[in-house]
């Protein structure tokens, strides 16, 4: 089973992450299973799909803006971003759109190519949980969470910046 960081502790991914040439005939979803399904799928399939919502999430590829969803955006317990490769960063700025623009509330998910190196920019973008690549090692990726205290610049989880905050 895939493994999944999520508030500090590396847990078992009971979300189902769905390839993008998935047929919905493939993808039996049912109230048993956890989909992420991507954004494509979803749109095409909206009417079929919504009647399983709670059990039904939706990841973006990194040419996607999540500005698909509109108005909808709450309507998903999970939202995953995924990062093709590491020097693809369009994830950070989507993530950024859907904590502070569209006001997504939810679980939002690192996918793909998660990397230590970003891991403390992701959280501060707003990412609340990480898919740990395959043979990756998950305690190092860990570590990365701790690479800096603080961000001089205004960000998702604390907007106001560093000398904004000093007193």
């Amino acid at each position: 089973m895939p493994k999944l960081i999520k508030d500090g502790a590396l847990i078992d991914d009971s979300w189902r992450l769905i390839e993008k040439e998935t047929s919905l005939e493939e993808i039996k979803p049912s109230s048993d299973n956890k989909l992420l399904v991507p954004i494509t799928v979803w749109l095409e399939n909206k009417e079929v799909l919504s009647q399983h919502k709670d059990n039904i999430g939706i990841w973006f590829d990194s040419d996607e803006s999540p500005t698909l969803l509109e108005e909808d955006a709450n309507s998903f317990p999970v939202i995953a971003l995924n990062f093709p490769v590491f020097r693809d960063g369009r994830a950070f700025s989507y993530a950024a759109i859907l904590r502070q623009q569209l006001n997504y509330t939810g679980d939002m998910r690192a996918i793909g190519d998660v990397q230590k190196d970003q891991a403390s920019y992701m959280l501060s973008c707003g990412f609340s949980s990480f898919l740990v690549p395959e043979n990756s090692n998950a305690e190092v990726l860990l570590t990365g969470f701790e690479d800096f205290s603080e961000n001089y610049q205004s960000t998702v989880t604390k907007p106001a910046p560093i000398f904004r905050r000093r007193s």
